[in-house]
């Protein structure tokens, strides 16, 4: 009878070993799950994350001659007529800020493997705000035989102008501002989380190259 009953009792803590393994394994599992979670709440809450601004001045010059063209021997001419060159220098100033959108920051953004992880940005986005044009320093040199340039011309220049700033976007090292910002702010999260810094990884999807930056401006606010 003792032994039936040692027996018994062995079989009893033999199925309680089990049972408190299965449960550390289940308890893993959901730690891993809601690590997961707790990083997609925490990023979503950024939100808009402005990571970069930079102010923008130019200065768009013009200058243009009068001509005398005609026709000589059945020669079609072209001359500039002396001392009829005029000239217009305008000022632009413009912001432009980079922000990135983690409102819908989804899981497949996020690759873990051995212990590290890699968080694959949103695409940024680029506001072209407070475009300015700085009237009280325009600068015009007008000859004698020539008028003032029109309201219609001083506005086409002012457009090449801003063109000019958005050209200049891609020179500017603002698309790697952004992605360095939001390393400084996911970083420290990921590494409340458990993750070192040495495992963790933050970039875009793509490199981004002067032929997409017009496509990554989603507004334009001019002053």
């Amino acid at each position: 009878m003792n032994e039936m009953k040692r027996i018994a009792l062995l079989l009893l803590l033999a199925l309680a070993v089990l049972c408190s393994c299965g449960g550390r394994e289940d308890r893993v599992e959901v730690e891993q799950v809601d690590t997961l979670s707790v990083l997609m709440t925490q990023i979503r809450q950024c939100s808009r994350l402005y990571s970069a601004e930079y102010m923008v001045r130019k200065i768009v010059t013009h200058d243009d001659n009068l001509q005398f063209s005609g026709e000589i021997l059945q020669k079609d001419f072209s001359v500039d007529v002396p001392m009829s060159r005029r000239k217009v220098a305008i000022p632009i100033s413009a912001s432009v800020k980079a922000y990135i959108d983690f409102s819908d920051f989804s899981p497949d953004r996020v690759s873990r493997h051995d212990g590290k992880i890699e968080i694959f940005l949103p695409d940024p986005k680029l506001m072209l705000t407070a475009t300015r044009i700085d009237h009280d320093a325009i600068r015009q040199y007008i000859p004698l035989i020539r008028s003032n340039f029109s309201d219609e011309e001083l506005s086409h220049y002012e457009q090449q102008g801003r063109q000019a700033i958005i050209n200049d976007i891609a020179h500017m090292g603002i698309i790697e501002t952004a992605r360095q910002s939001a390393a400084s702010t996911l970083i420290p999260m990921l590494s409340e989380l458990g993750y070192d810094e040495q495992d963790i990884t933050i970039t875009f999807r793509r490199d981004f190259g002067i032929r997409d930056i017009p496509s990554l401006i989603v507004e334009r606010i001019n002053g």
